[in-house]
């Protein structure tokens, strides 16, 4: 599978471990939401936990290596299937590339087919022909991430960092929820044209934060969904704090992670990949 615009500054590195360390992910997850990885994501895809538990088993998940573009990041694929299967789904992974493996996911009788180019990384329900696309999926993850870390965030003002696809998409979920966002993209024109947009689709004003070092000053909550490194440092936490960092790699320098603790949460893939799963499932039902 190759690099999508989610997965765009993944590695080897960062993929190696993921499907073996699931049952430990899940153990810290839970300290730091009172949720598992299946729970975050039935969350953000706004759908009881105790509803889809039972038929995940009857899903078969195929995952399609990818080779155009920049080529197949070594672990990819396993990752996403040990995930998937995590979850308690049934999956695979094409012994083919490309439109061979597209075909032999059809031929094996997927019931959804998760595949990633250089543009997107998606989990296609053949049943109905509904996509579940990763961007969107990761920014309502971390979102809803945020507000089991946190509380209800109604009323609660989260700065997000980075306007990008995840992050335009974590803002409007927030929106949507009523919170009082204020947004931050190192190239202002972005941050000008999510306001705008958002304006539009909602009747909505966010706040565009200038200057980012004031910003992290006034705001306990954020999401950080930039790929800049060491922006958040011990001086910007406090004790109520609480940081949802789908960017990769992420913003905070070590000192800060060490100060912020369990109220930080960030992976490479699972949240994203997992929400994609349920969303897919979801839209079926």
């Amino acid at each position: 599978m190759v690099r999508s615009a989610a997965v765009t500054r993944l590695t080897e590195e960062d993929l190696s471990s993921i499907a073996d360390n699931l049952n430990a992910y899940d153990s810290e997850l839970f300290a730091k939401t009172g949720c598992s990885l299946r729970g975050v994501a039935c969350r953000a895809a706004g759908v009881p936990e105790d509803v889809i538990r039972n038929i995940l088993k009857n899903f078969l998940i195929g995952v399609i290596p990818i080779s155009g573009g920049q080529g197949v990041i070594p672990g990819f694929c396993n990752a996403v299937a040990g995930i998937v299967s995590h979850l308690g789904c049934n999956a695979f992974i094409t012994q083919t590339l490309d439109v061979a493996g597209l075909a032999e996911a059809f031929e094996k009788k997927a019931d959804i087919i998760m595949l990633a180019d250089d543009q997107r990384f998606i989990a296609l329900n053949t049943a109905n022909r509904q996509v579940a696309d990763n961007a969107i999926a990761t920014a309502r993850g971390f979102v809803a991430g945020l507000g089991l870390m946190a509380g209800d965030l109604n009323q609660k003002k989260v700065l997000v960092i980075g306007c990008g696809p995840v992050g335009r998409w974590a803002t409007e979920e927030l929106v949507k929820m009523g919170v009082s966002v204020c947004i931050y993209d190192i190239n202002p024109a972005r941050s000008m044209a999510l306001a705008g947009a958002i304006r539009q689709s909602f009747n909505t004003r966010i706040q565009i934060a200038e200057e980012l070092e004031r910003s992290l000053v006034t705001h306990r909550l954020i999401i950080d969904a930039s790929p800049a490194t060491d922006i958040i440092q011990a001086h910007h936490i406090t004790a109520g704090s609480y940081i949802s960092a789908p960017g990769v790699p992420i913003g905070l320098d070590r000192k800060a992670r060490l100060k912020i603790g369990n109220r930080l949460l960030h992976d490479t893939l699972q949240i994203g990949a997992a929400t994609m799963v349920i969303s897919a499932i979801k839209s079926q039902r």
